[in-house]
């Protein structure tokens, strides 16, 4: 193929393009998942990273019982950007999710920032919960009399190798083979979906419908000192409302969080390459993981909502110096062994997020670097596995020592406004994709449609903007410093390199 190297910053792909890529000799990966697999992929980022490090740090700091609420509107939100995923993956079945529909739609410069955004989302989400599930290893651990702590002290530095040493073992498992990674994925789903209906029917138990008054609980009104501003959201400064601390912003600014623990599905459209008759099988695996996941969250978010007051939460973790955790609720009321499970279910459940997580990175990061704006040796895949293992190495790796090293809790809302930002554009570029399709009569007669067409994906992509509205600040601030990085690197470095001829 003869190559283009143009300073448009607006080229695109054609879908023709970006599909003769996929079969490019050493760069090319195995289609061997099937809808389950992607379902399964779904359900197992989600399941985890939202029941067990999201909903209890919402309804004790953003909405109280209203987190219900949350959950139910980062579901609409995250459902009309799915349909949008959905119709994407089947119109271009290749690896790099909303990276590589935006270059085909928007052009090559929207298609960097969304792929830098990518590799912010999956790269920390897979250090910051590799951290978390160190803990709840420990925790686990100690139910049973086994007092093991997974990090040590250098002086004043804390070095988290238990952390590490998850990452680093989801690396070598990746690296094998990703059908062997989807079937040890589904396992664990199954054990963690079991526990989590466990606790579902256990909270049931321990509920109450006073612990839902006041059901959206009074704003907090900060003192207007830097650290307020700061930790105040976007859209309570441009408006003056205040900020995220309950009332009707706080049940937002907890949909904006919440958020990130539906990022299931953006992993599904990034496997889509090497998924069997992408075209039925990635919208089946989008929806229906979609489906189960949020099914599962908004009861769990009602029974701990009425299993314990929002506030007696708080103040009963601080007293017991634990974090606030669906853990937390059932020691509240000294179920022990409902706490035990829960800490098992946390460790399973978490293992298997690092894996997607950790899969989705290295597999954007693929795609852009077979288009050219990172080095092509990165997408070079091994002869006999197909998998790109260098790259997988390479990211595993960076991702154990950051998870040791590095204290990343604070960054978790950048987590959000990547995957929010990828859905805004995503919606957008679905309008585009249709448009091109006709203008160059492109059968998509096989091709998942989002209905309502072009309201659908248009409100889409509102709301989304609307919920990263409601991050604060700080993550706004932080956010603009790495695509300032990126800018950077794409001016030095991916605009020269970039394969693309103009169509």
């Amino acid at each position: 193929m003869k190559w283009e190297r143009k300073l448009d910053l607006l080229r695109k792909k054609s879908i023709e393009q970006t599909l003769e890529l996929t079969t490019e000799e050493g760069h090319r990966l195995k289609r061997n998942l099937g809808p389950l697999d992607l379902a399964f992929l779904a359900v197992s980022v989600c399941v985890g990273a939202g029941i067990f490090s999201v909903s209890t740090k919402v309804m004790t700091q953003n909405a109280g019982p209203s987190t219900i609420v949350s959950f139910v509107l980062a579901a609409v939100v995250c459902g009309l950007a799915a349909m949008c995923y959905a119709e994407f993956s089947t119109s271009i079945p290749v690896s790099g999710s909303a990276y590589s529909y935006t270059y085909t739609t928007l052009g090559e410069i929207f298609a960097w920032i969304i792929g830098w955004d990518l590799i912010l989302e999956l790269f920390l989400a897979t250090a910051v919960i590799a951290k978390y599930w160190a803990i709840y290893v420990s925790d686990a651990l100690n139910v049973f009399g086994v007092d093991v702590v997974l990090s040590f002290r250098v002086g004043d530095f804390k070095v988290d190798y238990g952390a590490a040493i998850v990452v680093l073992f989801f690396t070598v498992l990746l690296s094998i083979g990703t059908k062997l990674s989807a079937r040890i994925t589904n396992i664990m789903t199954c054990i963690k979906i079991g526990i989590v209906l466990v606790i579902i029917f256990a909270g049931f138990t321990y509920f109450s419908w006073n612990n839902l008054s006041p059901f959206i609980p009074e704003q907090i009104v900060g003192s207007g000192t830097a650290a307020d501003v700061l930790t105040n959201t976007l859209w309570g400064t441009i408006t003056g409302l205040g900020g995220g601390h309950f009332g009707v912003g706080g049940m937002f600014a907890g949909a904006a969080i919440i958020c990130f623990a539906y990022v299931g599905f953006d992993t599904v459209a990034t496997a889509a390459e090497e998924t069997r008759n992408p075209k039925k099988n990635v919208p089946i695996g989008i929806i229906l993981g979609l489906g189960i996941v949020t099914v599962l969250y908004v009861s769990v978010a009602f029974v701990t909502c009425g299993m314990v007051n929002y506030v007696d939460l708080s103040e009963f973790a601080a007293s017991q110096g634990r974090e606030v955790s669906l853990a937390t609720a059932f020691l509240y009321h000294g179920a022990e062994w409902q706490s035990a499970v829960i800490a098992v279910g946390a460790a399973v459940g978490l293992t298997t997020v690092i894996m997607v997580e950790l899969f989705g990175v290295s597999r954007i990061i693929f795609a852009m670097s077979r288009d050219g704006l990172f080095p092509e040796k990165w997408s070079k895949t091994s002869a006999k596995r197909m998998t790109p293992v260098g790259i997988t190495v390479v990211i595993g790796v960076i991702a154990a020592l950051t998870a040791s090293l590095t204290s990343v809790d604070e960054l978790a809302d950048m987590i959000n406004i990547g995957t929010l930002s990828a859905f805004v554009m995503v919606s957008i570029g679905v309008i585009f994709i249709r448009k091109n399709a006709a203008a160059h009569n492109i059968d998509q007669s096989n091709t998942f449609k989002v209905p309502f067409f072009p309201v659908l994906p248009i409100l889409s992509a509102l709301f989304c903007f609307v919920l990263m509205l409601n991050l604060t600040n700080i993550t706004w601030i932080r956010f603009g410093v790495w695509l300032l990085v990126g800018f950077i690197i794409y001016f030095g470095y991916s605009r020269k390199h970039a394969k693309i001829d103009n169509c």
